[in-house]
């Protein structure tokens, strides 16, 4: 009976608490949809069976569930508490009336949390939703043209370049991003996902934010893109080899995410997780995904060195300067998980090394 009562308690908060997620939820897929350089996927045509739908039609449908089931769960948790999206509207209401007075107070610990974590979600959310469905739209696409191809009489590399690397490319990110998409949208004391802290510093931001669109491109502009996402040898065997590898990388890669589960996401502390490949090394992805990386720049890096040296020595600055990028993403969260409680310091003592075991 008590159960019950606290159920249907704060009728006013919880409405609140809908309204304010709800907008929150709105705000940041009109603003990805509008954005000029997302015009590409929003427009992007998919396929799978029975259904046809633009990746704007996508957002838009997604986004309505996810107010559907936020909703009910606003409404209907045991002892509703001020939502981090209400709170946020109130800081911003707050900073809108008096914005020299509010700046000059500061931010509470639970308010600043609160902005952080809307402007977290509301910047990955539509971006990891988008980025889901164009990878799966991919690999259905490669994976039912793989099955019509049929195995090879003789030679595997057309069929290798066409569709097999292709489909399993798609296949290991889709579950990477997957597993990043319910990390942002969904967060539960209940799960153990709840979000203690977010960074609140502009270089773990901007060195997360570097990596991502629009931001990447500009980083792109100043570092070069030497890099391909499928590199390609003459020699069979070495281009189908280290493809695999390649492959095999980004399956670790994806395996870290794995492990994280619900607790995946950027500039966020949410427990640490020492599972899976986060037992050996502390940052397993970041390693893994720079070395699938490094092959698949030898082959511009061969001809930029060919076409000269001074090519050739920026190719491999270029390539230095994105991994530059993610050691800095590394250290900025280590200081920053190291900055909330001890937790993240005796994880770090008991595996000792970041990037390569016995090394570094």
């Amino acid at each position: 009976m008590a159960t019950a009562l606290r159920a249907v308690g704060k009728p006013s908060l919880r409405i609140k608490n809908v309204a304010a997620s709800a907008a929150i939820v709105v705000l940041a897929c009109a603003t990805y949809a509008v954005a000029p350089f997302h015009q590409d996927l929003m427009q992007r045509l998919y396929r799978l069976p029975g259904l046809e739908f633009t990746g704007l039609q996508s957002l838009m449908a997604l986004a309505g569930a996810y107010i559907l089931v936020l909703a009910a769960y606003l409404l209907t948790e045991p002892e509703p508490g001020v939502s981090k999206s209400l709170r946020f509207f109130r800081v911003l209401a707050s900073a809108l009336r008096a914005p020299v007075a509010t700046v000059r107070a500061g931010l509470s610990l639970v308010d600043r949390l609160a902005v952080l974590s809307t402007l977290l979600k509301s910047f990955f959310g539509p971006l990891m939703v988008i980025a889901m469905v164009d990878l799966c739209g991919g690999a259905w696409a490669y994976g039912t043209a793989l099955i019509e191809a049929g195995l090879p009489q003789a030679d595997i590399r057309p069929l290798f370049d066409r569709y097999v690397f292709w489909f399993l490319l798609k296949v290991v990110y889709f579950v990477d991003v997957l597993i990043f998409t319910v990390g942002y949208l969904v967060e539960s004391r209940k799960l153990g996902n709840e979000i203690r802290s977010v960074d609140p510093t502009l270089v773990g931001w901007a060195a997360a934010l570097a990596c991502y669109t629009p931001f990447n491109a500009l980083t792109g502009a100043v570092l070069g893109s030497p890099i391909e996402d499928f590199p390609h040898f003459d020699n069979t065997t070495i281009h189908i080899t280290l493809n695999v590898v390649a492959l095999s990388l980004l399956t670790i890669y994806t395996s870290a995410s794995v492990a994280l589960g619900l607790k995946a996401s950027n500039l966020t502390h949410r427990g640490v997780v020492a599972r899976g490949p986060y037992a050996v090394i502390r940052h397993p992805a970041y390693t893994c995904k720079n070395m699938a990386w490094w092959i698949g720049s030898v082959p511009l890096l061969i001809a930029s060195f060919d076409r000269s040296w001074f090519e050739g020595v920026q190719a491999v600055g270029s390539i230095a300067g994105w991994s530059a990028i993610y050691v800095l993403r590394a250290l900025t969260e280590e200081d920053h998980l190291r900055s909330v409680d001890g937790e993240y310091a005796a994880y770090a003592a008991k595996v000792r090394y970041r990037f390569i075991p016995g090394v570094v």
